[in-house]
């Protein structure tokens, strides 16, 4: 089911709506790799309560959440979104990707 995020170079985490963790690509596999499989577990034990509200919040809108972040020199955009089966939010997914220093920004018409 997964397949196409496997071996994408952006971190992918996928929970279901209890925030049980149901799938991690490799990069984010790598990243959290200080922590263990992670499959399995639940991501609100891992996130401060502040995150854990924001989460929540998602799952019950169907919200989404986007922003960046910088840990050890390198610049983060996070991208959180619900996803749906039949119309009905289903978990969220979880999409980090490294942004370069200089990004250029366009402005289409």
């Amino acid at each position: 089911m997964y397949e196409w995020a496997k071996e994408m170079n952006c971190a992918v985490t996928v929970c279901d709506t209890k925030g049980v963790i149901l799938f991690m690509n490799d990069k984010a596999c790598k990243t959290f790799a200080k922590h263990g499989d992670l499959i399995g577990k639940n991501l609100f034990d891992c996130h401060n309560l502040q995150s854990q509200e924001k989460i929540r919040e998602m799952l019950a809108t169907g919200g989404s959440n986007a922003y960046t972040i910088e840990k050890n020199g390198i610049k983060k955009m996070i991208y959180q979104t619900p996803w749906f089966n039949e119309g009905v939010v289903s978990g969220l997914v979880e999409i980090s990707m490294e942004l370069p220093e200089e990004m250029p920004h366009h402005i289409r018409k």
